[in-house]
């Protein structure tokens, strides 16, 4: 009987070693947290407007994300709004107010 419990825990320190080893790699992209319903994706639409009111000419997402100081994911939900509304329009892969 004690062989059998010394060879279950050969092979459980064994199986903790090899999931030591093949832990995942951590990610070093910034994940963007906040809380999605009208009354934020709203102030994202107002940042955005607001972005492309300023810089007085077409811009990009990325553009418009760095204008803002708001994430590209956050970028992207005020301009749908925008656009749903009729706000903004793009030309050539540049955003600006309608």
């Amino acid at each position: 009987m004690t062989e059998k419990k010394e060879t279950v825990r050969k092979t459980a320190t064994a199986k903790a070693a090899t999931e030591k080893k093949a832990a995942p790699r951590r990610s070093t992209a910034k994940k963007v947290v906040f809380e999605i319903n009208a009354e934020t994706v709203g102030f994202k639409a107002g940042d955005v407007y607001q972005a492309l009111a300023t810089a007085e000419k077409a811009l990009s997402v990325d553009e418009i994300a760095k204008a803002a100081k708001i994430e590209k994911e956050e970028a992207l939900l005020g301009m749908g709004w925008l656009f749903k509304e009729g706000k903004i329009k793009a030309e050539d892969n540049k955003i600006t107010l309608a």
